[in-house]
């Protein structure tokens, strides 16, 4: 996980935002390990001191906190070793929207030479938040983001997936549409509308009518089932306002951890039956909520600011 660091983009709540983050990185810890990354000085120390014992504090320059986009995505090298690989994917701030961005864009490789992990330089400019695995072969992603003119303008669809097959170990991309309209900042990642269970079933956002997304999320349940993938929909997208601003607060950017989903609320009358739906999905599982306005304002939710590491 990445501590809150870039003032700017939390204004007033950057108080709170960094006590969310905090009760994030302790929830997760009760389930499984956990390294928050700090900038060097006062930022770490804050952090030791909001999150709890369990909560490794490593300073590194970071940034941004959104460890999910611009940390190492880890693979299992397929040669017969089952080696862990990270892959450093070129990050650029969703297509140089906040600057400065050096370090984040440094972050992957520091953090997998930490862990001594071997690490595989990859020139495409990908964000983990824009795909999603299921492990088996099959990749999520929106055309809305990896198709975006300020990511690769220079590569063709053919070519953007081809690169997903050959360092992600995909055998198959699923292209969805849109992500939410209120997504400006990541240009519509998929980590914001959609949840994958198993091979083959997927958590997706759908709207009411009224919504101005309900039709391109039904696109995305259309190509969904055309690629033979079952879907389960979560018909809730709460709104708040945060800092005088209404955001949208996706209940299904979540992060699966060990025995555990641990899922944003806001306290609205949906939180219940978003629950209750993601728990039915995950019945092995405790489900965990945890607070999800303030890190919906800063662009995302516990999602965003984790990265898991494989044992």
């Amino acid at each position: 996980m990445g501590w809150p660091c870039r003032r700017e983009l939390w204004g007033k709540t950057l108080a709170q935002a960094r006590a969310d983050y905090a009760t994030v990185a302790s929830a997760i810890a009760e389930f499984e390990p956990v390294t928050m990354i700090a900038n060097h000085g006062e930022e770490a120390e804050q952090a030791r001191q909001a999150c709890s014992a369990a909560v490794e504090v490593v300073e590194l320059p970071i940034d941004d906190s959104w460890l999910r986009d611009s940390g190492p995505i880890y693979v299992w090298d397929g040669d017969g070793a089952q080696r862990r690989v990270a892959v450093h994917f070129r990050f650029n701030a969703w297509g140089g929207k906040f600057s400065p961005w050096d370090r984040d864009a440094a972050i992957g490789r520091l953090i997998a030479e930490r862990l001594g992990d071997e690490v595989r330089e990859v020139s495409l400019v990908l964000e983990g938040g824009s795909v999603l695995s299921d492990g088996a072969g099959t990749i999520l992603t929106t055309e809305q983001c990896l198709l975006h003119p300020s990511r690769n303008p220079e590569r063709s669809r053919e070519q953007i997936e081809q690169a997903l097959f050959d360092n992600l170990g995909a055998e198959r991309v699923v292209w969805l549409g849109k992500g939410l309209l209120e997504d400006r900042d990541t240009d519509g990642h998929v980590d914001l509308i959609a949840v994958i269970v198993a091979p083959g079933r997927v958590l997706l956002q759908t709207v009411p009518p009224a919504n101005p997304n309900h039709d391109h999320c039904e696109e995305n349940r259309q190509r969904l089932e055309a690629a033979g993938i079952e879907v389960t929909e979560v018909p809730h997208l709460p709104y708040v306002e945060v800092a005088g601003e209404r955001v949208a607060a996706s209940y299904l950017n979540l992060y699966i951890c060990n025995r555990a989903v641990v899922v944003p609320v806001t306290g609205g009358p949906s939180d219940g039956d978003a629950l209750s739906i993601i728990g039915h999905a995950f019945p092995d599982r405790e489900l965990v909520a945890v607070p999800g306005a303030v890190i919906a304002y800063g662009g995302g939710g516990p999602h965003c600011i984790t990265q898991q590491v494989p044992a």
